[in-house]
This record gives structure tokens, sequence and C-alpha cells, in this order.
């Protein structure tokens, strides 16, 4: 091997470092995402115990207030899952392309939603957490939704089902079924 292929080889090496710059960025994104939907939660909980009780507010006002505040939880819920999205990726791209994470292997608490082995493994986790924003969303929209005729109804039940199918078919592909050679079934888990 020449000296200028080994000195090729190792700059081409490490030139994966560069990730670590999308691995600090997506960190920095998820923890202002943290903190902005911890804020959105502290003032949600701030108007809803500072009003909601009061006896001058009135029966139309306290509907009002309540349609507002889980429209407002639906959206912390949100902001939560996209910050879940921005770490997930993040700790899967420092996995993937500079090292494995010690402490995460070696601790009891480690989630193996965190644990990322392979590509596949990011897409399949960041897809999950994708999927439950698409519902966050969709019920966010559910919740402000108003029906004007009975297709506006049918379209809404129709987004319903296809939600659950969706969720179905994650599900489905999470715990695959496969027969053993005596007939039994095993779920991919085992």
């Amino acid at each position: 091997m020449s000296t200028l292929e080994r000195v090729f080889e190792a700059f081409l090496w490490r030139s994966r470092l560069v990730v670590l710059a999308a691995v600090i960025a997506s960190l920095v994104s998820a923890l202002a995402m943290f903190f902005m939907a911890t804020v959105d939660a502290a003032s949600l909980a701030w108007h809803v115990f500072a009003g909601y009780a009061s006896p001058e507010l009135s029966a139309e006002a306290r509907g009002e207030l309540r349609a507002a505040s889980v429209t407002h939880v639906v959206e912390v819920v949100d902001g939560y899952l996209l910050a879940t999205v921005l770490l997930i990726f993040a700790l899967g791209l420092y996995e993937l392309f500079i090292s494995r994470i010690d402490e995460a292997e070696r601790s009891e608490a480690a989630s193996r939603v965190l644990v990322i082995r392979n590509l596949d493994d990011l897409k399949a986790r960041l897809g999950k957490v994708v999927l439950m924003i698409l519902i966050v969303t969709f019920f966010e929209h559910g919740v402000k939704m108003r029906f004007e005729d009975m297709l506006d109804l049918l379209y809404f039940a129709g987004g319903i089902a296809l939600v659950g199918l969706a969720l179905f078919l994650s599900h489905a592909a999470e715990h695959k079924v496969r027969a053993t050679g005596d007939g039994r079934r095993v779920t991919g888990d085992g």
C-alpha cells in the first residue's frame, strides 16, 4: 500500500467526523424544543389553574378555554415528540458514524429505542416518532374541525380509519410473525 493511499484513506476515514456538526446541531435543537415545550406546558398550567375554576367565568367562556387548552396540550405533546425525534437523530448519527455510546451499552436503564445499530434502526425509530407527530397533528386538527354536513363527518371517520391502519401496520412490521418448524407461531421478538 502506498503512502499516498494510506494518507488518503486516513483522511477519508476521519472525514466522517463532519457528522459531529449535525449531531451537535440536532442535540441543541432537541434541547431548545424540550425547553419550549416545557415553557408552553407551564404556561398552559398557569392559565388553566388561574382561570378555569373562576366563578366569574361563564359556561361559554369555560368551554372556549377548555377547547383552547386541549389544543394547547396537543401542541405541547407535538413539541416533545419533535424534540424526541431530534434527540434520536443525534444519538443515531453519533452511533452510526462516530462511535458506540459506551454509557448506553452499560446502562440498565438504556432504552432499546436509543441504541442504534444500523441505518435501518435509525429510520425505523424516526419513522415511529414521525408517525406519532402526524397522529397528534391529525388529532389537533380534529379537535378544531367543525362538521357542517355528513360528508365532513365521513372524511373525518376515514382519516381515523387510516390512522388506525397506519398504527396497525407499524406495529405489525415491528412484530413480524414467523412460523416455527413445529407449527407454533413466534413474534419477531422471541
